[in-house]
């Protein structure tokens, strides 16, 4: 199969990431920081490689700034129940996945917080012009998505952080889509959060994800328990990493996650980058060719990552991906993407798009064929 659904997950991996998963399992298996045993010692050095090589890709200067989370949804939870009160105004896009928008709006519900979303364009795109008008003195939180998972759009994270510490708010940043295929430094940006997710650019596995909290932002812990450290204490410790960690560690996932990310430095950003940008080129420039396509979102590969939004004239989303996966062996994605605001700014909302996202591991064959895939299936109606 064509698997070309990698804004979702990076189903296919390096071997690294098996033989490390494979490794764990059959070699290790024990606890991470919790006995001196060589097995528990050797646990917890896959962990803090891991760690160490999540600081050294997203340019943080201490590694005990990285906190390990079973998913990026998981990561923005701790900060937005962490770090948010009553009477806390936060900013938001309207291009934001529904592990931003759903928390949010379920505070603003409660009458916890203020919500303000700030309108994209109809490509996906933010005017830091309309942010800047929108985040008044007071305000306590700007939370953008760095790419969108619909469009791939780019959103201007660094202008964003500036124009939300202007304003004294704190910058959280989701980068889900970009943490391993696109240039990303939490210090050049001044995140003060960011949130990704473990499976998807990175190249671990399921069940791991990333928080990254800035030197002096305290976040409150959201659960609370055994850590390993301190364990005379029936308090929480107060420093990181094991303020937000406690119980047992997804131990073999992050020592897939680490090789991942080991991948990752060894091939460079850089290199991933360019080649998904060659990639993302080739899918605007052969499915805007194919009559009856639609495209939304940019059409630049510069200003977004290798996920590209369609229509088909007269076919359902659902039914394009349907044939693209029965008869073409081609892994799409369709429908509304988890990001319903997105698309109702696109104007794709209720009925959605077909998602095509490619990866480093994608090559030009595979997009050929999905172009292909996608004229013949124009051509019938």
């Amino acid at each position: 199969m064509i698997y070309l659904d990698y804004a979702a997950t990076s189903a296919v991996k390096p071997p690294a990431v098996y033989d490390a998963i494979r490794y764990f399992l059959e070699n290790v298996g024990a606890s991470p920081g919790r006995s001196a045993h060589q097995l528990a010692v050797e646990s917890g050095r896959a962990v803090f490689d891991c760690r160490e090589a999540v600081a050294e890709l997203l340019g943080a200067p201490d590694s005990d700034s990285i906190v390990f989370t079973l998913n990026a949804t998981h990561a923005l939870n701790i900060a937005f129940l962490g770090l948010l009160h009553k009477g806390d105004r936060v900013v938001t896009t309207s291009m934001e996945h529904n592990s931003v928008m759903r928390p949010l709006k379920y505070r603003q519900e409660a009458g916890v917080i203020e919500l303000d979303i700030v309108q994209c364009d109809a490509q996906g795109c933010l005017d830091p012009a309309k942010l800047e008008e929108a985040v008044a003195p007071g305000t306590r939180m700007v939370v953008m998505t760095h790419a969108s998972n619909v469009t791939g759009s780019l959103l201007p994270a660094a202008e964003a952080a500036r124009i939300a510490h202007k304003a004294g708010a704190l910058f959280v940043l989701d980068a889900a889509q970009t943490a391993g295929a696109y240039p990303l430094n939490v210090e050049e940006i001044d995140a003060d959060i960011l949130a990704c997710s473990g499976h998807k650019g990175l190249l671990g596995p399921h069940g791991t994800g990333v928080l990254y909290v800035k030197e002096g932002i305290e976040v409150e812990p959201v659960l609370r328990g055994g850590t390993g450290s301190v364990s005379e204490k029936t308090r929480q410790p107060d420093f990181m990493p094991d303020r937000l960690e406690c119980g047992t560690l997804n131990a073999v996932g992050i020592a897939g996650l680490g090789a991942g990310v080991r991948f990752i430095l060894g091939e460079t950003v850089e290199k991933i980058r360019s080649h998904e940008i060659n990639l993302t080129a080739r899918m605007l420039g052969g499915l805007g060719a194919v009559q009856r396509v639609g495209i939304f979102g940019p059409r630049d590969p510069a200003k977004m990552t290798a996920t590209v939004a369609f229509n088909i004239e007269g076919v359902e989303p659902s039914d394009a991906g349907d044939v693209l996966d029965k008869e073409f062996d081609i892994a799409v994605r369709v429908g509304l993407h988890c990001a319903p605001v997105a698309h109702t700014t696109l104007g794709t909302f209720p009925r959605g798009t077909v998602r095509a996202a490619a990866g480093y591991l994608s090559t030009t064959d595979d997009i050929d064929a999905l172009i292909d895939a996608v004229a013949k299936i124009a051509a019938r109606k």
